[in-house]
């Protein structure tokens, strides 16, 4: 069994000021789901990336519950089985809403299996506006997709995928 793994990023724009700063804090919860060399991701129009299915953990929600609900909802699994705990991105960057300096968010990944099939998805408005859609992909493929649009430095590049790329690097090298 692996130990846990563990990673901290600091947004470049957020440096200056992680000391002093008045915090958004936020727990994730994203599966990691493999198929031999597929692994089932969120492809996002918007950001012309590859991110794992997951999402935000509501107040007093076990993680556990959470990975379930928003694979559900983000990819259509059923059936999920949590496997393992993988380990966490740590995260501190730019949050632009009142009251707030940064966000330091918390990313608990989880391999998981589903359900041969997947269901329909119940994407939340914002998700179905980026173009976000699951997809089994080529794991070598979807890591290759993503360095390419952090070399490039894409406009419309989001903050996400630095996270997303070391997960999927990190995982490869583990699991696969």
């Amino acid at each position: 069994m692996l130990m846990p793994y563990h990673h901290t990023l600091i947004h470049p724009e957020f440096k200056q000021h992680l000391t002093q700063s008045v915090l958004f804090k936020r727990q994730a919860a994203r599966g990691i789901v493999l198929r031999d060399a597929q692994i089932l991701l969120l492809f996002t129009e918007r950001y012309n990336d590859f991110s794992f299915p997951g999402g935000g953990v509501d107040p007093d929600e076990p993680l556990e519950m959470a990975l379930r609900r928003e694979l559900a909802e983000e990819t259509g699994a059923q059936d999920v089985c949590i496997q393992q705990y993988y380990g966490q991105v740590e995260e501190f960057r730019p949050y632009h809403k009142a009251g707030y300096d940064g966000m330091h968010m918390i990313s608990h990944f989880f391999v998981c299996d589903i359900a041969a099939e997947l269901q329909a998805v119940q994407m939340e408005q914002h998700e179905i506006a980026n173009g976000m859609r699951p997809v089994w992909v080529d794991l070598q493929q979807a890591i290759a997709h993503n360095q390419a649009i952090i070399q490039r430095q894409d406009s419309t590049m989001g903050q996400s995928i630095h996270r997303e790329t070391l997960m999927l690097r990190q995982v490869a090298e583990d699991l696969v």
